[in-house]
């Protein structure tokens, strides 16, 4: 049995995707809410520079390897997190086991009208999930400063009165884990996901990287060369790995796995 981690601070658990399946098989069996963030170097870093951002991460269920400079990380360290496990390749995981049990999803994020194309896509593919509802990611809430107001107040009701399985979250890198967090006492379902861009991937409005460029963990500069603009975010990696190389016990072993 392996130690789960701490990069910089953030938990890391150090699972592989069987046995992140497993633990969500019976998050599912659950009648509490369980819910899983995807770290990766920047979110480190944000969280980092933001305390109040860092417990958050902390609180997760399930924090999930999402970033090749993690593993590295580890490895560097000498306590090697055992697998990379993906946001995205655990999404489609869920859907695979969602479609199995015949279980209900609510797509919150990405802009106007992309939740209904990824509808489109999970209808197909996986025909047994019902789909209990859908929202755009372009509202007004914790998430943002603007704690229990009336627009954040009427789309949690609107989720629990679809009596949703599970959430997929993909409203952007700290906006998605604020609102899982600040809410998650309001929240009836038992699984919530903060999945980024697979909302839109699913949607066919963003390309993922092939398969090879992900097995190798470069989907990063695959996402730069497609959108210059995140250059500045993606700043923080070289950053990330020096702070590692530098900072005396910058991962460390924690609780075991």
């Amino acid at each position: 049995m392996l130690m789960n981690v701490k990069i910089l601070g953030v938990r890391i658990n150090n699972v592989d995707m069987d046995e992140t399946m497993n633990k969500i098989d019976g998050y599912f069996a659950s009648d509490e809410l369980n819910y899983i963030y995807t770290p990766n170097p920047e979110i480190v870093m944000r969280a980092g520079r933001d305390e109040e951002f860092k417990k958050i991460i902390n609180s997760a269920s399930l924090n999930l390897c999402d970033g090749i400079g993690l593993i590295i990380a580890s490895k560097l360290k000498k306590k090697p997190l055992k697998s990379r496990v993906t946001g995205y390749d655990t999404s489609i995981k869920i859907l695979e086991l969602m479609n199995e049990k015949h279980l209900s999803l609510f797509l919150l994020g990405a802009k106007p009208g992309i939740a209904e194309k990824a509808i489109e896509k999970i209808n197909n593919d996986y025909p047994n999930i019902v789909i209990a509802g859908y929202n755009n990611g372009y509202f007004n809430g914790s998430h943002n400063g603007h704690a229990s107001c009336d627009e954040e107040e009427a789309l949690i009701q609107k989720i629990n009165d679809s009596k949703t399985d599970a959430i997929f979250v993909g409203m952007g890198a700290g906006y998605q884990e604020k609102f899982i967090y600040y809410n998650k006492d309001k929240l009836k379902t038992k699984l919530a996901i903060a999945n980024g861009g697979v909302i839109d991937v699913l949607a066919g409005n963003v390309k993922i990287a092939p398969a090879f460029i992900r097995k190798i963990g470069m989907e990063w500069l695959y996402r730069l060369i497609k959108e210059p603009k995140r250059f500045k975010r993606q700043l923080d990696i070289p950053k990330f790995l020096m702070k590692i190389i530098f900072t005396k016990n910058a991962v460390e072993y924690i609780d075991k796995e």
